[in-house]
């Protein structure tokens, strides 16, 4: 094993399972293993097999936010720092606002809802990308609901924690975010805190060392659905697991 272990589940629909997983170096850009199941019995049995001379020389263990991932890298990683990959937690975001943008569209005429559905890339842009007309239309869209603005600056305010180069920095305004989320009487994002309250140590982590990310492991997903659709779906999971790293490496 390297140095850094980045594990991602892909929808591969084989051996009877709908989840498969893949194991990469995200440094060397390179597959370690392409494993039938994603399920917490299987992963363990397949870990357990690895020398603990070759998992505890392991230092960073990057996955997304789902529980049985962290679990197993306590158990058979206890070395490694537990990173969250960017992706997964920036998109919690994403989903509360999107969340807020169809709740406040029911209560909206059927012409007006029909614009905010077809305009909602308007919502979700970076605002300070937005030129000339679509930042004026942007404006409009969130003056029809103080919630939708809310959540807009929300939105706005943690995409700048994100990108701020300064940990320490990052580490206050992350806390403070979560605070305000809290109380800012919108459900969508209080869920959104809880969920980021449940995973700060790792997503901590993910502001700390920055230049670890599931980058080129999401980068090997996309490869993947590319063979899956060539070959219209392959059932078999050796031939499949096979033809991944044929493909891969």
């Amino acid at each position: 094993f390297p140095q850094v272990l980045s594990i991602v589940e892909f929808k591969g629909n084989a051996v009877g399972q709908k989840y498969q997983c893949i194991l990469v170096d995200p440094v060397k850009h390179s597959v370690l293993d392409i494993l039938p199941s994603r399920s917490q019995a299987h992963l363990t049995s397949y870990f357990r097999e690895i020398p603990k001379r070759e998992r505890y020389r392991v230092e960073f263990f990057v996955c997304d936010m789902w529980k049985p991932y962290t679990e197993l890298a306590q158990t058979f990683f206890p070395n490694a720092t537990i990173v969250i990959d960017k992706y997964h937690f920036i998109r919690q975001v994403t989903w509360a606002i999107e969340n807020v943008r169809k709740r406040v569209q029911k209560t909206m005429p059927a012409s007006l809802r029909k614009y905010y559905k077809r305009s909602r890339k308007l919502i979700l842009t970076r605002y300070q990308k937005l030129e000339g007309e679509a930042k004026q239309s942007c404006d409009i869209m969130l003056l029809y609901n103080d919630d939708l603005r809310k959540a807009h600056f929300l939105k706005e305010r943690f995409y700048e924690i994100c990108q701020n180069p300064k940990y320490s920095e990052q580490r206050t305004d992350f806390w403070s975010w979560i605070h305000e989320a809290e109380s800012s009487g919108i459900p969508e994002f209080e869920k959104c805190a809880c969920t980021y309250r449940h995973w700060v140590k790792e997503i901590l982590n993910a502001f700390k060392y920055s230049h670890i990310t599931n980058g080129p492991t999401e980068g090997f997903n996309n490869k993947i659905k590319v063979l899956k659709r060539s070959s219209y779906g392959i059932k078999n999971f050796e031939h499949f697991r096979t033809r991944i790293l044929m493909v891969t490496n």
